[in-house]
């Protein structure tokens, strides 16, 4: 008896098999995949930087002299030209400077006293024809050079005093702009004491000027892609500030060494900016930097749904038709992408039906039952 039900059991399988055996054979797909072929085109790979738009030039306006700010005579965001008044300062002599600078002038005192008896004594000589006209002209010279030399002293010793000279139109105590452009900053307030540039001391600055139709865009490009770059490359410029408009510019500038940030390598680019009069751009805007790292012309593509890949080593493979709805698996290579179509290298023809395996059908939504429809049914 148990024999006899291993036997029923066994019979009843092999049933099945050879049921689903035939079914598998002799029935077909209830799918049919559409195909397409390779077709010639150009892709464009372009690579978005992140940075920000800044000017061209700032430039940093800074005093002649030590001193405190008495006033201000402009705000930031004002327009000034060049030579336009921006602030003055009073003068806070140095106690040293000042005693230096009187030393000379009584130096200078005693030198004029003393040439000028030297003349008259040599006045007299020459009147008894005991000298040379010569040597009275030599004398009266020295006279002469010696008053000079008084004089400019005396103004050494003003100008450290009290920053200009009695009568003088350009007094070091007034700051002016050294160039045309806006105020970008003006990092001081009245009362602060500022000192001007020497060797030992950059000196305050006073005002930042920056002419704002002249900017850059700069930003970083991953060391991938820097050597695609090219100086004079075109590049398109959007703001987040200016929504829906985009600015010409041309990279000028590549930086030669790379700098480690955050595991990655980056290099430095900078590119002249193109303006237009109907947009105010300011100074610090955040920008991205659109440019093209590889241009390919006439190529043969595919679209890129149409790769499938293998779920070993992930390499790149397409179905190709060698009958009606008869497909089978070839290996390609690809080249460059743009996210929509991809290069072929190798293992396909122009002519290959490849199979586009992932289109999809809409799905029929039915209508939702409502509940009142579920009270109609009740009753």
């Amino acid at each position: 008896m148990k024999f006899k039900n291993i036997g029923i059991i066994v019979l009843i399988l092999g049933l099945l098999f050879a049921i689903a055996y035939f079914v598998r054979t002799n029935s077909t797909s209830a799918i049919e995949y559409d195909t397409t072929t390779a077709f010639t085109s150009s892709i464009q790979k372009t690579s978005v930087v992140t940075g920000k738009v800044i000017p061209e030039d700032e430039v940093e306006i800074k005093p002649q002299l030590n001193g405190i700010i008495q006033q201000i005579l402009v705000e930031e965001g004002d327009v000034v030209q060049n030579g336009a008044l921006i602030a003055v300062i009073k003068v806070v002599p140095d106690e040293r400077s000042v005693y230096g600078a009187q030393s000379q002038v009584n130096g200078a005192r005693l030198n004029v006293q003393n040439a000028e008896r030297q003349m008259e004594r040599a006045k007299e000589l020459f009147a008894k024809q005991i000298i040379s006209q010569q040597e009275y002209e030599d004398r009266s010279l020295s006279f002469n050079t010696a008053k000079e030399n008084l004089k400019a002293a005396e103004n050494d010793l003003e100008i450290i005093r009290n920053g200009s000279v009695s009568g003088s139109s350009t007094a070091n105590t007034n700051i002016r702009a050294t160039v045309s452009g806006t105020i970008l900053e003006i990092p001081v307030k009245l009362g602060d004491q500022v000192i001007a540039a020497n060797n030992f001391n950059a000196g305050t600055s006073v005002a930042i000027i920056a002419d704002l139709s002249k900017m850059i865009f700069e930003g970083k490009v991953d060391e991938a892609e820097v050597g695609n770059l090219e100086v004079g490359q075109d590049l398109r410029i959007s703001m987040a500030a200016i929504p829906d408009k985009e600015f010409e510019a041309k990279l000028k500038f590549v930086a030669p060494k790379g700098t480690e940030e955050g595991g990655a390598v980056q290099f430095k680019i900078e590119a002249d900016v193109t303006l237009d009069e109907n947009s105010f751009v300011r100074a610090g805007y955040s920008a991205n930097g659109s440019l093209v790292v590889d241009n390919r012309q006439d190529i043969m593509v595919i679209a890129e749904a149409l790769l499938q890949f293998d779920r070993r080593t992930s390499e790149p493979y397409v179905e190709v038709e060698t009958s009606s709805q008869n497909f089978e698996r070839r290996d390609i290579t690809v080249g460059l992408s743009d996210g929509i179509k991809v290069e072929i290298l190798t293992g396909l023809e122009m002519t290959d039906k490849i199979k586009i395996w992932n289109k999809t059908e809409p799905i029929k939504i039915e209508p939702e039952e409502s509940a009142f429809d579920q009270f109609r049914d009740d009753d």
